[in-house]
């Protein structure tokens, strides 16, 4: 078969002004890129069908190795959760009585949130965690030593090591492919655009016109109108750049209901050690006394001791002098 003297590019990139002046400080964004400015995913999870395209999509782009799984019994979700090499994770949560009826599956594609305030990147030793011109946090592997700070940092589990690499590895919101154009291999691949992509200002105005839309069908039916927007405001750690539409509470997807920066924890962590360390002195000094003061108290014993034993010494040879005087 003939083959074509030049492929269709993937993507056309824009035309760019002829002028490429820099000014000291500005991000030097490739051409064809997207424009930088704070970028993430919208995820409905109430047109999740579970077909886990966005897992095969993100593994298959990202050149993250394929795993021999034991089948978990966990409904469909073998993948169980998000590691070092499943950057996208379908959860599948069925909720059905005993007699399985009337009731109702909850699919849910779980992804790194790309938090405006990061626990990941506050607590990195060695600065391999950055936040990108899209506002998304990318680990740089060739920069991770491998200390795991991270891991314990995410409040949402998100961080592991990659048993090749030996570093810690996550999504990165395909920031390759932002600097061609192209939007994250897992968006393009939903085929129920579950996963929006986008500006974040666009995806809140979306994500908002869909929580009025479901809560109006479930009023008219006379449904609970429980369709709400995980992470979407900045209550949650300034707001997370991928958030998610719910149907029940946080916990059950394996979300938590509030999470933290570990510098929250800071006064408090530093109030028990200034505490402990003082009590620890306290401690020191009380003992030191003690210990000096049963010094004392045997020195004192010992002289005392010392004396006797000179009065009587004195007493027996009087005794012995007047014995002889006697005889």
């Amino acid at each position: 078969m003939a083959i074509p003297a030049q492929a269709t590019p993937i993507a056309t990139p824009a035309a760019q002004p002829e002028s490429t002046a820099f000014t000291s400080g500005e991000p030097m964004t490739p051409p064809g890129a997207y424009p930088p400015e704070p970028m993430g995913f919208f995820t409905d999870t109430t047109i999740c069908i579970g077909c886990k395209a966005c897992e095969v999509a993100c593994k298959n782009w990202n050149g993250l190795q394929a795993e021999t799984f034991i089948l978990s019994g966990d409904s469909y979700d073998n993948t169980r959760h998000l590691n070092g090499v499943n950057w996208r994770h379908v959860k599948f949560i069925e909720q059905f009585p005993e007699s399985r009826e009337g009731g109702r599956w909850l699919l849910m594609s779980d992804v790194c949130k790309h938090c405006v305030h990061a626990g990941c990147l506050e607590v990195c030793p060695t600065g391999a965690i950055i936040r990108t011109e899209y506002d998304t946090v990318v680990i740089q592997a060739d920069v991770c030593n491998g200390c795991r700070a991270c891991i314990g940092a995410c409040p949402f589990g998100v961080i592991e090591i990659n048993p090749l690499s030996k570093t810690a590895m996550k999504c990165t919101l395909c920031y390759d492919r932002l600097q061609s154009g192209l939007p994250p291999a897992c968006a393009k691949a939903c085929p129920t655009e579950s996963i929006k992509f986008g500006t974040i200002a666009d995806l809140h105005a979306t994500a908002n016109n869909r929580v009025q839309q479901l809560n109006a069908q479930a009023k008219a039916e006379g449904r609970p109108e429980d369709a709400y927007l995980y992470g979407a405001d900045e209550s949650m750690l300034g707001g997370l750049n991928a958030f998610f539409l719910l149907v029940d509470r946080p916990e059950t997807y394996g979300l938590p209901a509030e999470a933290k920066l570990p510098s929250r924890n800071l006064p408090a962590a530093s109030a028990l050690g200034i505490g402990g360390a003082l009590g620890m002195a306290a401690l020191g000094a009380a003992t030191f006394r003690k210990r000096r003061m049963d010094a004392f108290a045997a020195e004192a014993r010992g002289e005392g001791e010392v004396e006797g034993e000179t009065l009587r010494s004195g007493g027996d040879a009087s005794l012995r002098g007047e014995e002889e005087d006697e005889r």
